[in-house]
């Protein structure tokens, strides 16, 4: 099943899902970053987190997700746009933590304290930002916080990520529900009630079930339309140009000093990884640029 998601809302207008699989997303992103299984899961989660959210944007917003916790992954990071392009990255890709019982320690790798940050570009003149603390560091739950918090709207969200034996990413996905104004009281303890009996997301991606599939489950008895089925794809815009315009944004004395320790001058892409390579001459020119 390729990766994409689907954006629905119920015919009564009370509430909208969203739905996704991002298996091949995850898998290539966590395999570019070189991530142990516990970060796989952490990242993974985010990653996945970041792509529903994205689908409640229009092209060409989007948004970035950071987690910032005290455990041993340090930062996380997501970037996402409502044309399903998602990148992502983690400082510290190996976690080195044991499982906690049957279960991945991901709140023992991301940390017990800190914050999840969130970056909004909605075409205004300043980006939309806001920051919530972690509640569980289990990512779904911080996220849904920061819904219910910040952005003032109810939300349910389930994030998942199974490995196989060999340690490489299986099946991944999750599905975010939200209720609409005016609110029902009695439909969204039914649709929660509904959302606590459902088996994992892997679990339902692993029987066949598709996006649509699994929010058909969710709304069980309500009906609701497609609005929207998108693709989701890793996309990293990194080019020559970017990183020139970062190193001259340094400063002068800073790439000197970069030059004086090492020729040629490379810097990799914190997300796709691609190294990019500057001769004495094109430090030259930079220098001069630089202020």
């Amino acid at each position: 099943m390729e990766d994409h998601l689907v954006r629905v809302v119920s015919v009564d207008g009370m509430f909208r899902g969203v739905a996704t699989v991002t298996t091949d997303l995850v898998r290539t992103i966590c395999e570019k970053q070189q991530t142990d299984l516990t970060a796989t899961i952490a990242l993974g989660r985010l990653l996945t987190g970041g792509a529903l959210l994205s689908s409640l944007l229009k092209a060409p917003q989007r948004l970035a997700l950071v987690v910032e916790g005290n455990g041993p992954l340090g930062k996380l990071s997501v970037e996402a746009d409502a044309s399903g392009n998602v990148r992502g990255s983690i400082r510290n890709p190996i976690a080195g933590l044991p499982p906690a019982g049957d279960r991945f320690d991901v709140a023992g790798a991301v940390g017990k304290a800190g914050f999840l940050h969130v970056w909004k570009d909605l075409g205004l003149k300043k980006p939309y930002q806001s920051m919530v603390q972690l509640q569980s560091s289990e990512i779904a739950e911080d996220i849904a916080w920061y819904l219910t918090r910040s952005e003032q709207i109810p939300s349910s969200i389930g994030l998942g990520v199974e490995l196989d034996r060999s340690g490489k990413v299986a099946f991944a996905g999750g599905f975010l529900l939200q209720s609409l104004p005016p609110g029902d009281a009695e439909q969204i303890e039914l649709l929660s009630q509904r959302i606590k009996e459902l088996p994992p997301t892997t679990t339902m991606l692993r029987e066949g079930l598709t996006p649509a599939d699994i929010l058909g489950r969710i709304f069980v008895a309500a009906e609701f339309k497609v609005l929207q089925e998108t693709p989701l794809q890793f996309f990293c815009p990194c080019n020559q140009q970017q990183i020139e315009a970062m190193l001259v944004g340094l400063g002068r004395q800073e790439l000197v000093s970069m030059v004086a320790e090492t020729d040629p001058v490379e810097v990799v892409c914190e997300y796709c990884q691609r190294l990019y390579s500057f001769n004495s001459g094109q430090m030259d020119k930079l220098i001069a640029a630089a202020k």
